[in-house]
């Protein structure tokens, strides 16, 4: 630990109308330590990260910054003093450049009250080069790759003098080398004193990069521990209230008949991929950033156009151009993009579960509400969703609890085969029990699955077979002990070639 304590909270309480979201729950940053929190979608993480950083005022309790009392009105107030946090979605304006949005609200002025240009794009060209990064200033925003625009957001908290940073998924949508540049970048933010709040569901990263960690359950305080002296088993247990050490099903999976077949795959970033499906199986895809995996996936549904290629199901050639058809000939699609592609938010949960299977509940132009209702409950009730009421927006929901709502929806429709992108992303460790579970039954069942995920254990605790891309093309199959994650990051990463792996 090292540093000073200079954020404390004690006792904070939130309610929100029939809701107590925070209960008296307590928390210690020191200067210079990463501190992760830990818990469950709706254990109170992100409500309490909002309010250290001025986003909702607390209902009670006491905060004090550097041993003085403190409260925030406003984002503004927190960042005046030294506070800034990251979300999960970025908050820039894409037509603006890196600069701009790094000084928005503040840009500096010479003495005619003109922009100072100049001053503008050296000192965020400064802090740029302060944390190693390759891009211009002068770079619009809407041209940066996702892992660039994080940089700019962490860049744009050093131009505040920010002290603390609250990291919200950092990680959420990088890929393995990117990774590991924000993890330098937050090692050299250490060495200046700055202290880092973080939050993931990533327990590999956690253990990796954290000094300390604190774990909430049901907006309550369970406990804080340096990081030796806990261990993952530990963690989950004071998450979920209950010991998680089975987190994959034990599968004892054998090769039935072949359900579904892709030949010769082309598109822009698909290369001559061809892949078989059998009926009960789950096939893991992986790769990294631009392997085009998460291409493939849409292709085979029809969301990316096909260049040339081939698609089986069951033995007949299907057209699946487009992903009405895709689900006509029994495919199901889970998105790695559950805002913009997995759910309509503005809408509710009844309608989001039941929109890819209203023509099973509907005669003629009439919805059988009394059927809707019943079939929604269920989904909700076997996939454990926490709502007030099936009329709840979605958009309302945590992270966790939208995912399974885009989950309920591909069950509903009741498909053959489920393609599953990064099924558990931005959900908690007691939320990916449970999926992996369903996942299981589901093969149990006779539905066959095919699951896209850069998240290895997961990915190797819950396939019976592997492919691994890169660069469009196949590098790699490997089922049972030889799915191994060395291996398959050493073929993706282009550490091995594929002749080799033959060797």
């Amino acid at each position: 630990m090292g540093g000073r304590l200079i954020l404390k909270l004690e006792s904070i309480v939130k309610t929100f109308p029939g809701v107590k979201a925070l209960d008296g729950v307590h928390l210690e940053i020191y200067e210079g330590e990463v501190h992760a929190l830990c818990g469950e979608n709706g254990a109170g993480k992100s409500t309490l990260m909002k309010i250290i950083a001025g986003a909702q005022p607390y209902t009670s309790g006491a905060m004090y910054l550097n041993g003085e009392k403190v409260v925030f009105h406003s984002a503004r107030d927190a960042e005046k003093s030294g506070i800034a946090m990251i979300y999960q979605e970025f908050n820039m304006v894409p037509e603006l450049s890196v600069a701009e949005n790094m000084f928005l609200g503040r840009l500096p002025v010479n003495h005619f009250k003109k922009v100072d240009w100049d001053k503008l794009f050296k000192e965020a060209q400064d802090n740029l080069d302060h944390l190693g990064l390759k891009f211009s200033s002068r770079t619009k925003v809407k041209n940066l790759s996702v892992a660039e625009a994080q940089m700019t957001e962490i860049a744009k908290c050093l131009t505040i003098g920010a002290r603390i940073i609250i990291m919200d998924e950092p990680t959420a949508a990088l890929a393995g080398e990117e990774i590991k540049i924000l993890f330098g970048i937050i090692e050299e933010l250490k060495k200046k004193g700055i202290a880092i709040i973080y939050i993931s569901h990533r327990m590999d990263e956690i253990f990796k990069i954290s000094d300390r960690l604190t774990v909430f359950r049901d907006g309550r305080y369970v406990a804080s521990k340096k990081i030796g002296e806990t261990d993952y088993d530990d963690v989950v247990s004071m998450m979920v209230g209950r010991n998680v050490s089975n987190l994959y099903p034990v599968r004892n999976y054998k090769p039935q008949e072949v359900v579904f077949e892709a030949k010769n795959i082309n598109s822009r970033n698909v290369h001559d991929m061809s892949l078989r499906l059998h009926k009960g199986e789950i096939l893991g895809i992986t790769g990294l950033l631009g392997s085009g995996a998460i291409e493939l996936s849409k292709i085979l549904y029809g969301a990316i156009p096909m260049e040339s290629g081939e698609l089986w199901v069951h033995g007949e050639r299907k057209d699946c151009s487009a992903p009405v058809k895709a689900l006509k000939s029994g495919i199901g699609f889970v998105s790695d993009d559950r805002k913009q592609e997995g759910l309509v938010l503005v809408r509710s949960i009844r309608e989001n579960i039941s929109m890819s299977s209203l023509k099973k509940l509907t005669k003629g132009i009439h919805l059988n509400t009394r059927l809707e209702m019943e079939r929604v409950s269920h989904q909700v009730k076997s996939l454990n969703i926490r709502i007030s009421s099936p009329s709840q927006l979605a958009g309302k929901l945590s992270g966790g609890n939208q995912q399974k709502i885009v989950f309920a929806k591909v069950l509903e429709a009741d498909s053959d085969i489920l393609i599953l992108n990064e099924p558990t992303r931005g959900v908690d460790v007691g939320a990916k029990a449970e999926i992996y579970a369903i996942i299981n039954q589901l093969t149990e069942k006779g539905k066959s699955i095919l699951m896209v995920s850069t998240d290895l254990p997961e990915l190797i605790g819950v396939s019976d077979r592997v492919i691994v891309m890169r660069e469009g093309r196949m590098v790699l199959e490997s089922s049972g002990t030889d799915m191994n994650q060395e291996i398959i990051l050493a073929h993706a990463s282009g550490g091995v070639r594929e002749n080799e792996s033959e060797s």
